[in-house]
């Protein structure tokens, strides 16, 4: 009795790897001609084994051994990457919403219903994981709830909320009558108590990081890009509580003195960041500050704006600054400063987020394989997730893309993905 009841025991305490493939534990093998890991690796005739939602093994196909039962995905003349991430999204816009009379017309459920559409776009473009950037009636928080219980389809969301911006500001809408009352496209504070007392609400309501609008910006009225926005004493109130809740502060900021202050008062990333002087990159590379360029976004509006009814005073800012702008965003990527892929997808920019990938090939000078690794490892680790995201090796969720082609050779291979997984369940194609 005392021999039997020890081999039984034995066997309960078989290894979990030594366990049977079953329903609920499935699992699968893709193989492609090349696989970027996403931290500037390259395994040439390559497989990868997932178990459930997590990769188990990297490596060279011929060095892999395919489990008994497996599914096996062959993405012949394709190459493998991890799930893209956009660090700046906008998922509640769409193209024609109204524009300037959207604040009369709309109401956050028409954002929640933009976000759904949105969000599989984005998904379906590679972007497994989105950081948005400022979202009225924290509908942001909503649509990540909804696609975490597998409602309806979408990438991993960071929220928001809305973004805390001061009045006359970036996020206050601005040029219309003092007899209307409208909202801000964020909440509307003044003062360090009430940026501190923002900071909590959004907390309370389930943020995942705090927005502040610390300098003017291209699509508001009456501030220049550099204009500063907040005091210090604002400043310090947000990014303290910020961080005492155990949020990390993404900071709208173009130029000037407003840039540096928020860089100064500890933000975790700059956004736009379009005239970063020289004092500015030397604090940000001593600080390990990010820099989140979004570089579609203000060549599309220069480009296209004015057939797409960009207002005037807009397309002023966004010709006055494009030149300068692309000179002082290759200067910090030359710098050192620390890169993250965002787009500041808006309108029609939702599902074509790896045109981001171009323009920093373009204009920062960057190599395909450093703007991957941008887009993957870089920005998992500005939001704090590369424990489980971000590059393909053994442990990780299995979020990958595939693209037909090597776009190491042709990095606009990016914007047509035909294959994308998350959590090891295919979205977008398969082939067995």
């Amino acid at each position: 009795m005392r021999k039997l009841f020890f081999t039984l025991l034995s066997l309960l305490c078989l290894p979990q790897f030594a366990l049977p493939q079953t329903a609920g534990n499935p699992v699968t093998v893709i193989k492609a001609d090349r696989i970027l890991t996403g931290d500037g690796k390259e395994i040439p005739a390559a497989a990868v084994v997932i178990t459930g939602e997590r990769i188990t093994a990297v490596g060279k196909a011929s060095e892999i051994k395919i489990p008994s039962g497996a599914r096996v995905i062959d993405l012949k003349g394709h190459t493998l990457m991890p799930g893209f991430m956009d660090a700046h999204t906008h998922l509640a816009s769409i193209d024609d919403d109204g524009g300037d009379l959207a604040a009369l017309k709309e109401t956050p459920a028409h954002g929640g219903i933009y976000a759904s559409i949105n969000a599989r776009k984005t998904l379906e473009a590679g972007f497994t994981t989105v950081r948005e950037a400022g979202s009225l009636g924290y509908v942001d928080v909503a649509i990540r709830d909804i696609i975490n219980r597998g409602l309806t389809p979408g990438p991993r969301i960071h929220a928001s909320g809305p973004a805390l911006g001061t009045t006359g500001g970036h996020a206050d809408v601005n040029g219309w009558s003092p007899m209307l009352d409208l909202p801000g496209t964020g909440a509307i504070v003044n003062g360090a108590d009430e940026f501190r007392k923002q900071v909590r609400l959004n907390v309370k309501y389930g943020v995942d990081q705090i927005k502040i609008v610390a300098t003017g910006g291209i699509l508001s009225v009456g501030d220049a890009v550099g204009a500063p926005q907040m005091t210090e004493e604002e400043l310090t109130a947000a990014v303290s509580e910020a961080r005492r809740l155990d949020r990390k502060v993404m900071a709208h900021a173009h130029a000037g003195e407003g840039l540096l202050a928020a860089v100064k008062a500890g933000v975790a990333s700059i956004e736009h960041g379009s005239l970063v002087s020289d004092e500015a990159i030397a604090e940000m590379k001593k600080r390990g500050t990010y820099l989140v360029p979004t570089l579609i976004i203000l060549e599309e509006i220069v480009r296209d704006g004015e057939k797409r009814g960009v207002p005037a005073y807009a397309l002023a800012k966004a010709k006055a600054i494009a030149g300068e702008r692309r000179v002082r965003l290759r200067a910090a990527y030359e710098a050192g400063v620390l890169f993250a892929l965002g787009t500041d997808a808006t309108s029609n920019i939702h599902g074509r987020n790896g045109e981001e990938f171009k323009y920093m090939v373009e204009i920062l000078g960057a190599t395909p394989m450093d703007a991957i690794t941008i887009g993957t490892y870089n920005t998992a680790k500005l939001l704090g997730v590369e424990k489980d995201l971000g590059t393909v090796a053994a442990g990780k969720l299995a979020d990958l893309v595939a693209v037909p082609g090597n776009p190491l050779s042709d990095i606009t291979l990016l914007q047509r993905p035909d294959f994308v997984m998350k959590g090891g369940v295919v979205v977008k194609g398969a082939r067995e």
